[in-house]
């Protein structure tokens, strides 16, 4: 999920936009932080990598949190909600899966990353005209099939946590792309 500033009739920018790309930056810096971190420790589910499957999606809330808090009125204040609900729920889900073996813990991550990418989609297209909203669009479809992907490893012989590593360097990377055009078009509209 994103912060969000919305664009009036000219195109211009009606709100101040620098809370949008602080905050994506600050989602890509933590996703690649907590991707090599849950990589060093993905090879079993220990209080680490238990820790950090936590820790994913409440930074999640936080973040949909800070969104919402700047989003304004005309914001996407009900899929903040609909967001914060979901990260809260997951990270509870995992925990408790987390007892139970890696393939539980993907097949919550999985409908989480399913979820999640839905309404990161729906808040993308509905800030499109904010410019760098592509890759958000992006995020949300390849969250949705890398949810399913997860689901489906789990029933497999080889669940592991890796792939989630390499879902949240994704997601980070989306988020750099869209930091970097926001500011690009910020620069235009001042």
């Amino acid at each position: 999920m994103s912060t969000s500033v919305e664009a009036g009739r000219s195109g211009a920018l009606n709100t101040p936009t620098s809370g949008l790309p602080k905050l994506y930056l600050v989602r890509f810096a933590f996703a690649v932080v907590w991707a090599v971190s849950l990589a060093l420790t993905a090879s079993t589910l220990g209080p680490v990598s238990i820790a950090l499957l936590v820790i994913y999606p409440l930074f999640d809330v936080v973040a949909a949190v800070v969104d919402f808090r700047t989003s304004g009125t005309d914001g996407p204040r009900i899929l903040l909600y609909v967001n914060m609900a979901l990260s809260l729920l997951t990270a509870v889900g995992v925990a408790v899966a987390a007892t139970s073996g890696i393939p539980d813990v993907l097949r919550v991550w999985g409908a989480w990353a399913i979820t999640a990418g839905l309404v990161q989609l729906f808040v993308a297209v509905r800030r499109y005209r904010l410019g760098g909203q592509w890759a958000m669009i992006l995020s949300g479809g390849i969250s949705t099939f890398a949810g399913t992907g997860f689901i489906l490893m789990s029933a497999g012989p080889n669940a592991s946590l890796t792939g989630l590593a390499g879902y949240a360097t994704l997601g980070g990377i989306f988020f750099l792309v869209s930091a970097l055009r926001l500011r690009q078009r910020a620069g235009k509209v001042n």
